[in-house]
């Protein structure tokens, strides 16, 4: 299964910072079998997003306490990739959109949405590319690749697309990983 933790920090949490602090996660997640797939940090470091593999989120919990990490914004995902993207341009993503609903949505309905307002993103350069949409059906993060993210803020209003917050991000993944991290 597919988890995203949302996190946010009182204070700018730079690159070495974010690798300082999940080390003390790292030694357990190998115990409880999760693996880290990848953590979009926002630009100004106020925030990131960590997307995670796990049988189950128990196991992912306990690891993530280990390292005394924040856990109350964790959620059991789907992901969805846009049509006929290789993995290489859904690597291009640099923009991040939270979006939370008060009532379960039925994922067709804000991806009919989207479709319908397509040509606000394409006026703007801005290409969908994937979404973590979670189980309960009441979260969703979806990542474009934008030139910025103003131009994503304004496809999605005048798409009509409800969204919380957009920011731009640096993807980090295990090739971002200091030397020894993992000894």
């Amino acid at each position: 299964m597919d988890f995203l933790l949302q996190r946010t920090f009182d204070e700018e949490l730079t690159v070495p910072e974010f690798f300082e602090l999940s080390a003390r996660s790292v030694s357990c997640m190998h115990l409880y079998g999760v693996d880290w797939n990848k953590t979009f940090r926002a630009l100004d470091g106020s925030r990131c997003v960590c997307w995670f593999s796990s049988a189950d989120m128990e196991s992912l919990r306990t690891a993530l306490r280990s390292g005394d990490t924040d856990i109350r914004v964790l959620w059991p995902s789907v992901v969805h990739d846009a049509p006929g993207r290789s993995q290489a341009e859904i690597d291009t993503a640099n923009v991040a959109v939270e979006r939370s609903f008060d009532e379960p949505v039925p994922f067709e309905d804000i991806q009919a949405i989207e479709e319908a307002g397509a040509h606000c993103l394409e006026m703007r350069n801005v290409v969908f590319m994937r979404t973590f949409f979670s189980t309960d059906r009441k979260r969703m993060v979806c990542l474009y690749n934008a030139p910025d993210v103003e131009s994503v803020r304004e496809a999605q209003r005048e798409a009509g697309v409800p969204f919380d917050t957009a920011w731009g991000f640096q993807s980090l993944d295990a090739s971002d990983l200091p030397a020894g991290f993992l000894d």
